[in-house]
C-alpha cells in the first residue's frame, strides 16, 4: 500500500518548486543530456573552424560578407536576423582580434 500511495503523492506534485515532477525527471535527465551532447559537438566543430580560419573570419566581417565567415555562421547554426548584428560586431570590438575563445563565445551565443 505504501508504494502505491507514495507514487500517487508523487504523480501529483506540480510545477510549484523548481524541480518539477519527480516523475519526469528521467525523461529530463536523457534530454539534457543529449541537448548538452549536441551543443558540444557543435562547439568543437566551430572552435576548430574558427582556430584554422579566424583571421579569415575577422578580415571578412570587415568586409561585410565572404565564403569563411559564412561557413562559420553556418556551422554555428545563426539564424539570418541575427547574422548582420554579429557581422557588425566581430568587425568593430577589437577583443575579436586577439582572442580566438572570444569569437567562439561570440558565434555560439548567436547561435539557434
Amino acid at each position: 500500500m505504501k508504494p502505491v500511495l507514495l507514487t500517487l503523492m508523487l504523480a501529483a506534485c506540480t510545477n510549484a518548486n523548481h524541480m518539477g515532477n519527480p516523475l519526469t525527471w528521467p525523461g529530463q535527465v536523457l534530454q539534457t543530456t543529449l541537448s548538452n551532447a549536441a551543443y558540444d559537438a557543435r562547439r568543437s566543430k566551430v572552435a576548430a573552424f574558427v582556430t584554422a580560419n579566424q583571421i579569415a573570419i575577422l578580415t571578412e566581417a570587415k568586409a561585410g560578407s565572404g565564403p569563411t565567415l559564412t561557413a562559420a555562421y553556418d556551422l554555428a547554426k545563426i539564424p539570418q536576423t541575427r547574422c548582420a548584428e554579429l557581422t557588425r560586431e566581430l568587425a568593430t570590438n577589437p577583443a575579436y582580434q586577439t582572442s580566438t575563445e572570444a569569437v567562439i563565445i561570440a558565434l555560439m551565443a548567436h547561435s539557434a
